[in-house]
């Protein structure tokens, strides 16, 4: 879909197609469109990602909640959303040993515990040695450095599937 196609739908249908870029999160979609027309992809970005930053501590919490844990419950039921799936795989996650397994869920417990969401990472622009190391450097962090983080992260996630839903970058 173009930016310019995109620029023409509706509140509800533009929702529809730019709601997944942000995992379980459509209001961030929903909100940006107000900000209409785009001019290309990045504005587009910079747009949904303001509403992320505007959205406060509390909804942005939120917001991290609503990804998934790696190699988590729902990656092994098969009930991740499309995206989640094709990231985690591509990232060498649905390959994994028993004891890789049991070791992605050890730390995702820890990292739970410890902050109260799960571990977001752009899987896409790691392999699993990365994201390991990711749990072992980021479970030092305090829970506001993780919140960071964890936006940052989501921030990387929602430009590459953005790109995957626009056609003309630019």
């Amino acid at each position: 879909m173009t930016i310019a196609e995109l620029n023409t739908l509706s509140r509800a249908e533009f929702t529809r197609v730019i709601g997944p870029v942000f995992e379980h999160s459509p209001w961030i979609a929903e909100s940006a469109w107000e900000q209409r027309p785009f001019d290309d992809s990045e504005r587009l970005y910079l747009a949904l990602f303001r509403v992320v930053q505007n959205a406060g501590p509390e909804k942005q919490v939120k917001l991290i909640q609503a990804h998934p844990d790696l190699v988590g419950r729902a990656a092994l039921a098969g009930s991740l959303t499309p995206e989640s799936n094709h990231e985690q795989a591509s990232a060498g996650l649905g390959q994994l040993s028993p004891q890789e397994i049991a070791l992605f869920q050890k730390n995702n417990a820890a990292y739970q515990a410890k902050f109260g969401f799960p571990f977001v990472i752009c899987a896409r622009l790691n392999k699993k040695e990365a994201i390991l190391q990711g749990f072992e450097t980021r479970l030092k962090n305090s829970r506001e450095q993780e919140i960071r983080a964890a936006l940052d992260e989501i921030g990387k996630i929602a430009w590459l599937r953005l790109q995957d839903i626009i056609s003309d970058a630019c």
